[in-house]
């Protein structure tokens, strides 16, 4: 079912031209981590998060808030989609923890800097593989650490 969501959230941001990209679990599994899929999450652009949000009304499961929890502090939207979660987060302010450190770190998304991944079916803008990699590691979730060395492991 992840490719329906996945083809339903890539029709709604292409057809108006909103950039995005794909992060989280399914960007890991492009690069090479083997792990089942709980949700979709991508960033969008501060200026079209707006758009974003009223487009995909009919499917919104959560409206759009700020959330600071699991090591993450962002203003995002979740949306259901054939039962698979779709979460899409503001790029604008967006912050991680760093373990390490306990502090909150940026999460600085460019959305000019992408590698494009044939996933679920399309092509998909997927956050470099280093980016990942390097916020991943800050996370030092389990499954985050997870990923990270799957990911290294795939000629990292």
């Amino acid at each position: 079912m992840h490719h329906l969501a996945a083809q339903w959230i890539v029709r709604l941001l292409k057809d108006r031209n909103i950039p995005f990209q794909i992060c989280g679990g399914l960007a890991a599994r492009g690069y090479g981590a083997d792990r089942a899929l709980n949700d979709i999450d991508l960033f969008v652009p501060d200026a079209h998060f707006a758009t974003v949000v009223q487009a995909g009304q009919a499917y919104l499961s959560k409206p759009a808030a700020h959330r600071c929890e699991e090591g993450w502090d962002l203003t995002y939207v979740q949306f259901k989609y054939e039962g698979i979660k779709v979460e899409v987060g503001n790029a604008k302010g967006a912050h991680i923890i760093d373990a390490a450190r306990q502090s909150w770190v940026p999460l600085d998304v460019d959305f000019d800097r992408y590698e494009t991944v044939n996933l679920l079916g399309l092509a998909l803008p997927l956050m470099l593989k280093e980016d990942l990699i390097h916020y991943k590691s800050k996370l030092a979730r389990p499954v985050d650490i997870d990923d990270v060395r799957a990911m290294c492991e795939s000629a990292c």
